[in-house]
């Protein structure tokens, strides 16, 4: 069975007397996988962005244990290193800090000077970090005291550095395709390779070989024999969206996804095996075809979960274990061992609604754009937004969007002409229509369902906690309440609503309060999308629903009657 990030045992379940639960895919035990490297007891420790959080890996049984939690003082680790005394270093990317986490677990504030700190690492007792921006700065910082050295700026978005066996740190600049390096205590850059593909990650192996890692699609490793004859060779690893790698003691190579999560181990021959299964990071908002293909938004890629090797959630089993069909591969190249297929990886993919052969999307951070599968085309439909979330097609072809920040709802027509239909909301999340057209709004501050008469947002459901993803099913209107982890249902009849469902995985896991709201920009940066449960109803009478707390989707299928009492 695998776990859950959930829950330890993934053995939570929903309950529910009205539908039958399964999941699409297994659930996923990492929320996304950003920076890694080894400590001291010889786990390999992942920093997960999106969660705000850091878990211990064992390299051998692939067991997953939270070392930092997501309320500790840590909001967005994106890189860590470890020190010559067992210390832990941080670098928090959104609020712009550097933190030390001691070998007992106790928490110090470095450096609040960084802006955006990516890469990470440390030099015995000495700690250096880049930041990922456009003329970003690598600096040496003192734990002990003193003030932060910039050893040299103008870096193309740094990322993830590491010193090479001859003293010099090696970066990237991931924006122009570069990998350089610079004494570490100053001086002159010097250029070390150019047209590298997408280069997001430095690291050597134990031969002092360069490995320079792509966040690419193919997941390409590009091998460079600095100390030889320089000659280049590429490794294709079929991992979408690689962040970062480290090597053990005996030179196993093990990567990390932004996009897709999980460790896996990288052979120089381009073979894999997994450690810890890929997955969904998010979901986000979920979506269906008319010819039955789920897609969801999952933040960095918009994402198919497979249902053929999914578990079923209704007993809390899991038909994979993450090592069975380690041959499929999908399009894109990844090995969909996953459970989970890259359609296309499309960043800051949130809101999701399948309109004839296009998907249209929205991102938190203010864009509404249209995909198209089959030509691989994207149009931007509406940009300058305040956080958009849920997007749902009017029967005229215009898109209608709950403008979240903005507190209102706006419909973009074929010409990407944008049309306020209502404003004065609260927190709208997300939007659907009935079979007469009429709107309905979620909105997750307000805990009500509205529906928007003549441009005014009238009550239809009140007191159901936070609720988010929103579907209409004939006469009946269905919300996700992430507060209480409900599934709400609505008469649009009478009026009446009842619970449907209960113990959903939506929302942080149980015990968890995180501390505020994300930033959702930071230094001119896109900062921390705030977390969405998306819901859609498919064409089968089902309900799909993102079980982001466990990184699923469900399939809700109505239960049939309960004949047992039939003849007393």
């Amino acid at each position: 069975m695998r776990s859950s990030r959930f829950d330890d045992l993934g053995r939570r379940r929903p309950t529910s007397g009205r539908w039958n639960a399964e999941r699409l895919n297994p659930p996923s035990p990492l929320w996304g996988s950003n920076g890694v490297a080894f400590g001291p007891d010889g786990r390999l420790y992942v920093a997960q962005f999106l969660a705000g959080q850091i878990s211990a890996v064992h390299p051998a049984t692939g067991d997953v244990e939270v070392v930092v939690p997501m309320d500790s003082p840590v909001q967005s680790p994106d890189d860590l290193a470890f020190g010559a005394d067992g210390s832990m270093y941080i670098a928090d990317l959104v609020p712009g800090r550097v933190w030390r986490r001691s070998p007992r677990g106790a928490y110090t504030l470095v450096s609040d000077e960084v802006k955006v700190p990516n890469g990470i690492t440390c030099i015995g007792d000495r700690l250096f970090v880049n930041e990922m921006k456009m003329n970003g700065r690598l600096f040496e910082l003192f734990p002990a005291g003193g003030d932060p050295v910039v050893l040299t700026d103008g870096l193309a978005l740094g990322n993830a550095m590491q010193r090479g066996p001859d003293g010099y740190l090696y970066y990237p600049h991931m924006v122009s395709r570069q990998v350089w390096r610079i004494p570490p205590d100053g001086g002159v850059p010097e250029l070390v390779a150019e047209d590298v593909h997408d280069p997001v990650a430095v690291r050597f192996d134990q031969g002092g070989v360069l490995n320079v890692l792509s966040r690419g699609p193919e997941g390409f490793v590009t091998r460079i024999d600095l100390h030889g004859s320089g000659s280049r060779s590429l490794v294709t690893s079929g991992v979408v969206g690689l962040d970062n790698a480290a090597f053990d003691a005996e030179n196993r190579m093990f990567v990390s996804s932004f996009a897709s999560g999980g460790i896996t181990e990288l052979h120089a021959d381009g073979r894999t095996r997994q450690i810890v299964p890929r997955g969904l990071a998010g979901p986000y908002g979920v979506t269906i075809d008319l010819g039955g293909t789920v897609y969801a938004a999952d933040h960095y890629r918009v994402a198919r979960p497979d249902a053929s090797d999914g578990g079923d959630a209704s007993d809390g089993g899991d038909a994979s274990d993450g090592t069975g069909p380690s041959g499929r591969s999908d399009a894109s190249g990844e090995t969909a061992s996953d459970d989970v297929a890259t359609e296309v990886l499309l960043t800051f993919s949130h809101g999701i609604a399948a309109d004839g052969g296009l998907l249209h999307l929205t991102s938190q951070y203010g864009t509404v754009q249209s995909y198209d599968p089959e030509r691989g085309t994207t149009r931007v439909r509406a940009s300058g937004l305040g956080r958009p979330l849920g997007v749902a097609v009017r029967a005229d072809g215009a898109l209608v969007v709950a403008e979240a920040d903005a507190g209102r709802i706006v419909a973009i027509d074929a010409d990407d002409t944008v049309t306020v239909l209502a404003d004065g909301l609260g927190h709208p999340v997300d939007v659907a229509f009935d079979a007469e057209q009429r709107c309905y709004v979620s909105d997750d501050r307000l805990g009500a369902v509205l529906r928007i008469d003549d441009g005014r947002a009238v009550p239809v459901a009140g007191g159901l906690g936070a609720p988010q993803g929103l579907a209409v099913r004939g006469t009946e209107l269905f919300t996700v309440d992430v507060e209480h982890r409900r599934l709400w249902a609505v008469s649009l009849v009478t009026g009446e609503r009842r619970v449907d469902a209960e113990d959903l995985a939506v929302g942080v896991p149980p015990g968890i309060a995180r501390r505020a709201e994300p930033a959702l920009f930071a230094h001119g940066m896109p900062g921390l999308a705030g977390q969405f449960a998306g819901l859609a109803a498919a064409p089968d009478g089902s309900l799909l629903l993102s079980a982001n707390g466990e990184g699923t989707v469900l399939r809700l299928s109505p239960a049939p009657p309960d004949t047992s009492a039939a003849g007393r």
